[in-house]
């Protein structure tokens, strides 16, 4: 098993291609709406097949904004947005957990470590106990 030293820079040799089974990432609106520059983005866990699990967004999106997923987060085709900013090719390859920013005044991206990326909830009950089962497969 590999040590882990704290507080070095990771080891990015195996931080790319792992995760790549998709073809479409999450854009926000702004950056058709408003014409904005894609300034923020990170790597989740693919949702499903066509998923690469990437998130894109401007930086100026409310909390409101953000909230309602549905309606202002769209699925564009990773060429599409790779198309649109060429500086997204190489960052698009690395691995779920992989965060990167850059400020409107850089071009440069940055690579982000303190972030944590948000996690779908999901409303489930679990339970050992056959009484309490039975009652939640009857829907009470």
């Amino acid at each position: 098993m590999k040590t882990v030293i704290p507080d070095t820079t990771p080891d990015t040799r195996n931080e790319t291609a792992q995760t790549k089974n998709g073809f479409l990432v999450l854009v926000s609106r702004l950056v058709f709406d408003e014409k904005l520059p894609v300034r923020f983005m990170y790597k989740t866990v693919p949702e499903h097949l066509n998923d690469t699990g990437w998130r894109l967004f401007t930086g100026y999106e409310s909390e409101e904004f953000l909230a309602d997923e549905a309606l202002n987060l769209l699925p564009v085709p990773l060429e599409k947005i790779q198309q649109l900013d060429p500086s997204l090719t190489e960052l698009l390859q690395y691995n779920a957990g992989t965060v990167w920013e850059r400020t409107p005044d850089s071009p440069q991206w940055e690579r982000v470590y303190d972030f944590k990326i948000p996690v779908p909830q999901s409303d489930v009950t679990i339970t050992n106990d056959v009484d309490q089962f039975a009652d939640i497969k009857k829907g009470e």
